[in-house]
């Protein structure tokens, strides 16, 4: 085996999540979708939300990538205009594909007290874009866990960690795990050699490869690019909560205007079009109204 095989991806930068206002009445934690962290191809934007119950994220469309969300606390429902609706607790996950378009809401259950978890958004490669909105969606017990030892537990949400595989189908492919470590414990986690990643600290210090960078809650670590296909994550005197997110980098032209990301110019004009007259995929949101932003 060759050398850089053998290495661990080291941390290139950190970036902190910085709360600011998001939605109606939300306080979201962003990081990659920052300036100081653009995107990180194929990903376009995390947030740590944390949405009372009298918050959320009312009608809104998308067109063009992926929203995955990952509940930590609380509860959240959903409902577009395809008439899909349902509500997501702790460790479950909704895996939304917008493709074409799709408008939805997103609100917390009333009776909680707040809401509380992860956004990633993954971008969608050229020729899937505007394929047809899916869901997945699975609950906390459904989604498989690899416990590599005593005392670390990863929950595998996509992709595959120590023989574990999940269930979830990527478009673009990517690998999501959620990593809870009690303290002095030490795991080697494998990456693709070719996908970017990141690890996002929800709780605790970690630290990442050969050099030991010291990981804080709230920071987005991104990997270096150098081809090897291991990370190196210990813990020393305390535990420690983090996803480990990685995926194969698109390297295609990214044009963003808020909820819709395509390749060109003319794409994002012609999307506007198309949600303002109701066409190409959004013929369903001209007279719909989400029941539970009510």
């Amino acid at each position: 085996m060759s050398t850089i095989a053998r290495a661990s991806r080291s941390i290139v930068k950190a970036v902190l999540s910085k709360e600011q206002a998001e939605g109606v009445g939300a306080r979201v934690r962003r990081s990659i979708g920052r300036p100081e962290l653009r995107n990180h191809d194929p990903f376009l934007m995390l947030d740590e939300f944390n949405v009372d119950k009298n918050g959320g994220f009312p009608d809104h469309p998308h067109r063009g990538f992926e929203t995955v969300t990952y509940m930590l606390e609380g509860q959240f429902q959903h409902e577009d205009f395809a008439g899909h609706k349902g509500t997501i607790g702790p460790g479950d996950l909704q895996w939304m594909t917008a493709g074409r378009g799709i408008v939805h809401s997103e609100m917390p259950v009333k009776s909680q007290t707040r809401a509380h978890g992860l956004q990633l958004w993954i971008n969608l490669p050229k020729e899937h874009k505007m394929c047809e909105p899916q869901y997945q969606e699975l609950l906390d017990k459904e989604i498989k866990r690899a416990n590599p030892q005593e005392g670390v537990e990863v929950k595998v949400i996509a992709g595959e960690s120590h023989g574990v595989q999940s269930q979830v189908y990527t478009r673009t492919p990517t690998m999501y795990l959620d990593y809870k470590m009690d303290k002095n414990k030490s795991v080697v986690q494998s990456i693709p050699a070719s996908y970017t990643g990141f690890i996002y600290m929800l709780k605790g210090k970690a630290y990442i490869g050969d050099k030991a960078f010291e990981g804080l809650a709230h920071h987005t670590l991104t990997f270096s690019e150098d081809g090897a296909e291991t990370i190196k994550i210990e813990t020393r005197d305390e535990d420690a909560h983090f996803v480990v997110i990685a995926g194969e980098p698109l390297k295609e032209p990214i044009v963003q205007h808020g909820p819709f990301v395509m390749n060109t110019k003319e794409e994002i004009y012609n999307t506007f079009v198309d949600y303002q007259y109701g066409q190409n995929g959004f013929e369903r949101a001209r007279n719909w109204k989400s029941s539970i932003a009510a």
